[in-house]
């Protein structure tokens, strides 16, 4: 865990402040708030590092979301410019697109939408929302990456949903390293310790994972697990999720013979 969390505090707001100077100097930062401890975190060091007139925070709830009174208390408790902008019309309207394709059932054998494709829908639909909201800008927008290094670990996040964005100030933080920073900058144990779910299931992150994220804190961090079921399946995630950690794989152009 951080030695020094204040410390780690400052030298990540100074990182933000360092990016935007090279990557958009009056521009602003964009930010999904779901009521959890990453956007929660990340918002807080925005604020710290470029005011809070230079973020814009946006609630994305799909339909009706049962915690967005934690996201209202965030946004309210750091006094942040904000919009509530409902996916659930996008979301339908995309899923009544896909099942309504006579030539996509014959492909796919499905009435309805796949359960991972409606689980991963979301997430993409508000990734694109921010994106958007950055183009409407006077001065344009950089979305934040809010996930955090544990969740990365076995890709406990949707490609080209939240694991996207232009700059991720968690990356390299685990779990409880998040918890330490969130504390350091004072938010709300309520907001911070909260267990994370998908909203979705009804169960949190940790009970679909099949392990604690102190367990898995403590395997990226030392090798070490006791449980070897729980060391297999960690593994098995982390393998099998790489891609979404990694560059796009591209043809290298120069083994082809140019005349």
């Amino acid at each position: 865990m951080l030695k020094n969390p204040e410390k780690t505090k400052n030298e990540i707001v100074a990182w933000i402040r360092d990016y935007f100077e090279k990557n958009g100097p009056e521009c602003s930062a964009v930010i999904g708030i779901s009521g959890g401890k990453d956007s929660g975190v990340c918002a807080a060091l925005l604020k710290e590092a470029l005011g809070k007139d230079r973020i814009v925070a946006v609630l994305m709830p799909n339909g009706e979301q049962k915690d967005i009174d934690d996201a209202k208390l965030l946004v309210d408790l750091l006094d942040l410019p904000h919009a509530v902008l409902n996916i659930e019309g996008a979301f339908k309207g995309m899923a009544e697109m896909l099942e309504g394709s006579d030539e996509l059932k014959a492909i796919t054998h499905l009435d309805k939408l796949s359960t991972d494709t409606r689980v991963n829908l979301p997430p993409r639909l508000r990734m694109a929302t921010l994106y958007a909201v950055g183009q409407m800008l006077p001065k344009g927008g950089r979305v934040v990456n809010t996930c955090n290094r544990s969740e990365d670990y076995v890709g406990y996040s949707t490609k080209f949903g939240d694991a996207a964005g232009d700059f991720s100030p968690l990356a390299n933080l685990l779990v409880e390293e998040v918890y330490q920073i969130g504390e350091v900058l004072n938010l709300p144990e309520k907001l911070v310790r909260k267990a994370p779910s998908d909203g979705l299931s009804g169960k949190t992150d940790e009970d679909k994972l099949g392990f604690t994220y102190a367990t898995l804190d403590h395997y990226v961090l030392t090798g070490e697990c006791e449980d070897e079921k729980t060391k297999t399946r960690i593994d098995h995630l982390h393998k099998i999720n790489l891609h979404k950690l990694e560059l796009m794989p591209s043809f290298p152009l120069d083994q082809v013979e140019h005349e």
